[in-house]
């Protein structure tokens, strides 16, 4: 659509570009025409090469996205020079403008923002935290989509492991989406992932990216794939809480580690249990909560459990944050960093990865959490 306005637009001003232009403008178009069909039409909603589905992003942003947003600056521009009766469309020069800064921004996002790694510092308050655990660090990090970092993009998951065991916390956790789409992207990381350990463990739920929604194949795979999700996670030496908990000691305080499986809303799989992920933990006994979805936390943990910390992953931060406007923060309560209720807590990790690893404003993250003894602030 935006090439037939500005070939209408040169044809009407008589000022009509090169062919040589005009041949390379339209074999690009109708590539990506071409790329978006086969894209559209493709058997899994990943395909199969996350380079490709990269690729396509690429493409839409440097080559299509800037060219429509100079064509809907320019058609307002003549609107306006229309009713003001004027020869002078500043809508063009905005356009121009607006496209560069679109070009930029992808730039940036692809190249600077997803490879920047960040080392979040959260302290977490409550009043029922035993004294012994006061000044308790745990590392978090979330959403790792491992299958994303492909070829060059490896060394990123190498610094963010060096990272996590740089902090040396007292226990890691992981909030799910480990993989895009299928257990095999483990295959090449499997020693670097068995790497990461701690004084008390290192603890992991399953995030929707780690059943088989994704994958369009024979419901037997899908089942033996989810199962290999679950062994592969316990080989590398992590407690995959799967609806149930452990429990930490120092001396005689205790505190409890509970993971529940994936609580989202449709489309996304609801398997949890908070029930039975807490069966037999006392009543006065402080938990630490691990569920991918954080729009379990009003929906399900706060009414039903007297859970203190939930730890969430899922959004991604949006992956996009410019001067506060998230895309997540349309249709989330909760989308991105820590949140409380009375005296319950809430923090939500942007994550390390995503399918598409495109950052602006939100950097790949991992968390170091201090739980302090004291009230909620």
């Amino acid at each position: 659509m935006p090439d037939l306005y500005i070939e209408r637009r040169n044809w009407k001003s008589k000022r009509k570009a090169k062919w040589p232009m005009r041949t390379l403008r339209w074999m690009i178009t109708l590539g990506m025409v071409a790329f978006t069909i086969v894209m559209a039409t493709a058997k899994n909603f990943i395909p199969d090469s996350v380079e490709v589905l990269n690729i396509f992003i690429v493409c839409l942003g440097l080559l299509v996205v800037p060219k429509f947003v100079y064509v809907c600056c320019a058609i307002v521009g003549r609107a306006i020079a229309r009713m003001q009766h004027s020869t002078t469309n500043w809508g063009k020069a905005v356009g121009y403008m607006l496209a560069l800064c679109c070009i930029c921004f992808f730039a940036y996002g692809w190249t600077i923002e997803a490879n920047r790694l960040v080392v979040k510092q959260v302290e977490i308050y409550s009043p029922d935290l035993p004294e012994a655990f006061d000044g308790y660090r745990i590392v978090q990090f979330s959403d790792a989509h491992v299958g994303s970092f492909v070829g060059r993009h490896a060394h990123f998951l190498e610094r963010a492991v060096d990272t996590i065991m740089a902090q040396r916390a007292d226990a890691i956790v992981f909030t799910g989406d480990l993989q895009n789409v299928q257990p095999s992207e483990l295959y090449p990381f499997r020693q670097l992932l068995s790497s990461i350990n701690a004084r008390d463990g290192v603890y992991s739920v399953l995030g929707n990216h780690d059943y088989s929604m994704y994958f369009n194949g024979d419901e037997a795979v899908k089942i033996a794939n989810e199962r290999e999700m679950v062994s592969r996670q316990r080989q590398f030496g992590w407690y995959l809480l799967l609806n149930e908990h452990r429990v930490i000691h120092r001396g005689a305080d205790s505190i409890v580690v509970a993971g529940t499986e994936n609580d989202g809303k449709p489309p996304f799989p609801k398997r949890s249990d908070l029930a039975k992920a807490l069966k037999g933990v006392n009543k006065n006994a402080f938990v630490l909560l691990l569920q991918h979805d954080p729009s379990s936390w009003e929906r399900s943990i706060l009414p039903s459990s007297n859970v203190q910390v939930t730890l969430s992953g899922h959004t991604h931060g949006g992956q996009v944050d410019m001067l506060g406007l998230r895309p997540t923060r349309i249709l989330l309560h909760q989308d991105k960093g820590l949140y409380t209720q009375g005296q319950r807590s809430l923090f939500i990790s942007s994550g390390l990865g995503g399918v598409v690893r495109f950052r602006f404003g939100v950097p790949p993250e991992v968390v170091v959490i201090t739980l302090r003894r004291g009230q909620v602030q």
